[in-house]
């Protein structure tokens, strides 16, 4: 594997249920850098992301992640995995990014609360530490499954649709904290149907239809033949 790449996949396939989600997939995503999986709906984005984050199994390939990376990945699925009906604060929720380093059990340190409320200012909450998660809405919520993710600082970050339930100022918000983690050190790989977005602030995208149609910095990879093998390839896939 190149010393710059995050992760290789090699002739991966994965089924859901009697089809192929994907299938022939050969690609290496860089490290340190914001890449976005952009395709129709049915792609395979989240297919790929499930598979990235350990929680699918391939049927065909392998893939292999750059050794100091694949052992710690922070994952944020589509919005509705929070259940907003327990009766537990903005800040205890942000809290549980910790658990990674200090387990369900272990003691919160001074600094772990400090670093919470910092996380809950730079996405806009920091004055609803105290508010129940119920009361908040869609848009805050999102917000504040990224501050509980900025706590885990895992090397990885793989987002599935971040964008997809919020306003276009939290999407352009949150995306722009996301723009400054590769110069932290962390590699980020996001799915999204926003190629405006994609187009104008993430440098690196990958285009998917079932198989990937192109890799490589954004422009090459949005040019407008690209983009229309893969709605060939869409409607062949049915």
């Amino acid at each position: 594997m190149d010393s710059r790449s995050a992760v290789r996949l090699r002739g991966l396939g994965v089924q859901r249920h009697t089809h192929w989600a994907l299938r022939g997939v050969d690609l290496e995503l860089p490290r340190d850098t914001l890449t976005a999986l952009v395709g129709p709906n049915g792609a395979g984005k989240s297919t790929l992301l499930e598979v990235l984050a350990g929680l699918r199994q391939p049927q065909e390939g392998r893939l292999d992640w750059a050794p100091d990376l694949g052992a710690s990945l922070a994952w944020l699925p589509q919005q509705g995995s929070l259940d907003t009906s327990l009766p537990v604060s903005v800040l205890d929720t942000v809290l549980l990014g910790h658990w990674s380093r200090r387990g369900a059990f272990g003691r919160l340190r001074p600094e772990d609360t400090r670093a919470a409320h910092a996380a809950l200012e730079r996405v806009g909450l920091d004055t609803l530490g105290r508010r129940r998660i119920g009361e908040l809405s869609a848009g805050q919520l999102q917000r504040l499954l990224f501050a509980r993710l900025m706590l885990q600082d895992a090397p990885v970050a793989l987002l599935d649709e971040p964008f997809a339930a919020v306003d276009d100022a939290t999407a352009s918000d949150l995306l722009g904290l996301m723009t400054d983690w590769p110069s932290r050190g962390r590699t980020v790989v996001f799915s999204t149907h926003d190629l405006a977005q994609v187009r104008s602030r993430v440098p690196h995208a990958v285009l998917l239809a079932g198989e990937v149609i192109a890799s490589g910095p954004t422009a090459a990879v949005l040019q407008p033949e690209v983009l229309a093998r893969a709605r060939e390839r869409s409607w062949a896939l049915g």
